[in-house]
């Protein structure tokens, strides 16, 4: 992964485009999602992936075979 790239998981525009959907998908139901709430959905989305994202770091670093230590 080059030092640009960032997980797929943290692209506003992939949760935007997947929430976008999902109102699309609920205004066939009857159920409005006005574009602040979109907004609001994606930001917590996004803050989940990255708490999740962190957790998994901490336990594979955890769960590792090889320790890790500092090169001279």
């Amino acid at each position: 992964m080059r030092s640009t790239d960032k997980p797929w998981w943290q692209s506003k525009t992939i949760w935007g485009g997947a929430v976008a959907v999902g109102a699309g998908l609920a205004g066939l139901f009857g159920v409005d999602i006005d574009a602040s709430t979109q907004d609001g959905i994606v930001q917590y989305i996004l803050s989940v992936a990255s708490g999740v994202g962190g957790l998994i770091a901490i336990y594979g670093r955890l769960k590792a075979e090889h320790s890790v230590r500092r090169l001279n």
